[in-house]
């Protein structure tokens, strides 16, 4: 035998996993059983794995087995501004900072006066109490009920904190449900982690129960991750009655539920979230991250109190502490009442903005979501790949329906948002840009 020929077998895997035949986070046969088909020995198909996982394509476990590496498109879903001048970026989720600018500094300013050795020390229980205090604040303000220093801990965002759950509460090779159009944050984190994911199916108010009941049974997820409130991508929001019905699959089968309820600030009334009728089972998430600066990476997690120690452990494991002046900052704000004042600022900016999209774009046919973007149907002539593509020929940034979509699904959408482009007037000419290019004739444009 050739002292290649783990080279030659190693190629057919990396054709394979080229190919699909052997998607992210599958695990591959054994080595026994390869060597078997590909007419080698099982030594031949170790070296083969040994070399595709220094590649950093392959990744073994004792007493598991190899499989292949997670992969995430999260950089093509969302990118961030390289030529502002130029160019309509409809892909991030933030709020319009200019306007949040001044206040940012008055209390930047004012924390760096009032800085103390013990604030910027290291300290135990994921940050300072009185950090935590506003982060309970915060939530309560928007509905949230029973936090308070103890069960609400610190992480460095909303992402960290969806992070740290699903490495916290699952392991490599677990299933993990989630909405069967989903932010594609949660995606990456699954993928890279080797965690499976299955949809749950949605209907106009959200995750349906009967079907989130039946992942359950079908699947056993080892938790579940719901974004109930201007849902990414969809725009929808769980009215409460909805939520308790979530809440009371989530009691009945003890399953471990993620809240991630960053957008709840959104809401003109608020609604209570799931974690209020299923408090020992669900993870709380609250941010500031879309309310004052995607910048001061300040996420909130209200956690059952039987878990609290163990997140603690992991927290300081993983990162020791987040930054306490970016708590420091967030905490004047909340305290004075500034945070909230902000928050409500943008999110009327945000409903004014719908209106200018819903008479500018004539696909939406006068029904749009609340919130930060739009998931926008595209007219049957387009799919979504090819109309980003054009779009960002022509100096247009959107994002595709397709880094949305769980268990093989397709959708003829993509998302847009509404509030990364500083400028009313800036919006509109590029709202405009795009509905011409949905007007466009696809087979004229691309003859081919």
């Amino acid at each position: 035998m050739s002292n290649s020929k783990f080279r030659d077998i190693a190629d057919v895997i990396e054709k394979r996993i080229v190919n699909g035949d052997y998607p992210p986070n599958t695990k591959l046969p054994t080595h026994r059983i390869l060597a078997d088909e590909l007419s080698t020995t099982p030594v031949t198909v170790a070296k083969a794995y040994k070399l595709l996982a220094d590649k950093g394509q392959l990744e073994s476990f004792v007493g598991r087995g190899t499989f292949v590496c997670g992969h995430s498109e999260l950089n093509q879903a969302i990118q961030a501004p390289k030529d502002e001048e130029n160019t309509y970026n409809f892909s991030l989720l933030q709020p319009c900072l200019y306007k949040n600018v001044p206040s940012l500094q008055q209390a930047y300013r004012q924390t760096a006066e009032q800085l103390t050795p013990a604030l910027i020390g290291y300290v135990e229980d994921s940050g300072h109490e009185s950090h935590r205090l506003s982060g309970v604040a915060w939530a309560k303000k928007y509905g949230l009920k029973g936090g308070h220093s103890g069960n609400t801990l610190l992480t460095n965002g909303a992402q960290h904190a969806l992070s740290l759950l699903i490495e916290t509460l699952s392991k490599p090779g677990d299933t993990i449900a989630v909405e069967s159009l989903t932010y594609p944050g949660i995606l990456a984190i699954a993928s890279l982690s080797g965690r499976s994911v299955v949809g749950i199916e949605m209907d106009h108010h959200g995750a349906c129960p009967n079907a989130l009941e039946n992942v359950i049974k079908s699947h056993k997820p080892t938790l579940v991750v719901l974004v109930p409130s201007h849902q990414n991508p969809t725009g929808i929001s769980m009215p409460e009655s909805r939520k308790r019905a979530i809440a009371d699959v989530i009691n009945r089968h003890k399953t471990w539920l993620v809240e991630d309820d960053i957008y709840c600030f959104l809401d003109e009334q608020p609604i209570e979230p799931i974690a209020n009728f299923a408090p020992d089972f669900t993870f709380h998430i609250s941010a500031l991250s879309k309310a004052l600066s995607p910048a001061m990476r300040c996420g909130y997690i209200k956690v059952p109190d039987n878990k609290v120690d163990l997140l603690n452990a992991h927290i300081r494991a993983n990162i020791w502490l987040s930054s306490p002046m970016n708590y420091a900052v967030a905490t004047v704000l909340i305290e004075s009442g500034e945070a909230f004042r902000i928050a409500e600022a943008q999110r009327v900016t945000a409903a004014e903005r719908q209106i200018l999209a819903r008479n500018t774009l004539a696909s939406l046919n006068g029904s749009v979501s609340s919130g930060y973007h739009i998931w926008l149907p595209l007219p049957q002539q387009w799919q979504p790949e090819r109309f980003a593509m054009e779009a960002k020929n022509r100096g247009i940034i959107v994002t595709s329906g397709s880094y949305f979509v769980t268990n093989g699904g397709t959708s003829n959408h993509v998302r847009l948002s509404l509030m990364a482009i500083s400028s009313e007037k800036r919006l509109e000419s590029g709202l405009q840009a795009l509905n011409e290019l949905m007007s466009l004739d696809v087979k004229a444009l691309f003859p081919y």
